[in-house]
C-alpha cells in the first residue's frame, strides 16, 4: 500500500496568501471610509468620521482596524524588501509599515472629540492631541515606507510606482494639513486629505498585490 504524504505549503505560498488577504482587508477599509464619507452631507476631515457622536464612528473604527491587520500582513510578506541607500537602508519598509499600523491602532481607539478641533489654543484636549499625534506619525511612517520602497533594487516597477505615490501623498497631504493648521480653505483641505488617504491605501494594496504575485509565482515554479 502506497502512502501519499500530504503536500507541504511553502513559506513563499504562505507569504503570498498573507499579502493577498492583507490587500483585501485594506481594500475593504478604503470602501468603508468612502461609504462613510458619502453618508455625511457636510465637508469634513478623515478623522472626523470617527469622532465621538458621529454615525460613522463604528464603521471608521472597523476601517482603521482593517488597515492595521491588513497592513501588518502585507508588511510581514514584504519584510525582505530593502532600500539600497545607506540612510534608507536603516530599517525596512516593513518596519515602517508596522510602526504606522501601531499608531493607527492607537488612533482607532483614541478618537477625536466632536468636530475634531485642532489640539492647540482654547480647544486643546489631551484626547484630540493623542489622536492627532498618532494619526500624523502613522501617516508619516506610511510615507517613509513608500520612499524606502521607491529605492528597492529588486522591484523596479514597484519602486517607480512607490516614488510617484510618495511624492503625490506628501504634496497633497502636506497642503491639506497646512490648510487645516491655518484654518484656510478648509473645504479644499479636507478634500485633499481624503485624496491623499486614498492614494496611500491604494499604494498599500498595490504593494500587497505585487508581493503576492511574486511569491505565488515563485512557489509555483519551485
Amino acid at each position: 500500500m502506497t502512502v501519499v504524504e500530504p503536500q507541504r505549503i511553502s513559506l513563499e505560498a504562505v507569504e503570498g496568501y498573507a499579502a493577498v488577504l492583507g490587500s483585501i482587508a485594506v481594500g475593504v477599509a478604503l470602501v468603508l471610509i468612502w461609504m462613510s464619507r458619502l453618508a455625511i452631507p457636510r465637508e469634513l476631515y478623515v478623522s472626523e468620521l470617527g469622532a465621538e457622536g458621529e454615525p460613522t464612528a463604528a464603521a471608521f473604527e472597523i476601517a482603521l482596524l482593517l488597515i492595521v491587520l491588513g497592513g501588518s500582513a502585507v508588511a510581514w510578506a514584504a519584510r525582505r524588501v530593502r532600500a539600497w541607500p545607506p540612510l534608507l537602508a536603516f530599517g525596512s519598509p516593513a518596519l515602517s509599515l508596522w510602526v504606522g499600523c501601531g499608531f493607527f491602532l492607537v488612533a482607532s481607539q483614541v478618537t477625536c472629540t466632536s468636530g475634531c478641533p485642532l489640539p492647540y489654543g482654547p480647544t486643546f484636549t489631551w484626547q484630540d492631541f493623542t489622536h492627532t499625534l498618532a494619526a500624523v506619525i502613522a501617516f508619516a511612517a506610511a510615507c517613509w515606507a513608500m520612499i524606502q520602497t521607491s529605492f528597492a533594487r529588486e522591484h523596479r516597477i514597484l519602486a517607480r510606482m512607490s516614488l510617484i505615490t510618495a511624492i503625490a501623498v506628501a504634496a497633497i497631504a502636506g497642503t491639506g494639513g497646512l490648510f487645516s493648521l491655518f484654518r484656510f480653505q478648509t473645504v479644499l483641505g479636507s478634500r485633499l486629505e481624503f485624496v491623499a488617504t486614498t492614494i496611500a491605501i491604494a499604494w498599500l494594496m498595490m504593494l500587497g498585490t505585487v508581493i503576492a504575485a511574486r511569491k505565488l509565482a515563485r512557489d509555483r515554479s519551485s
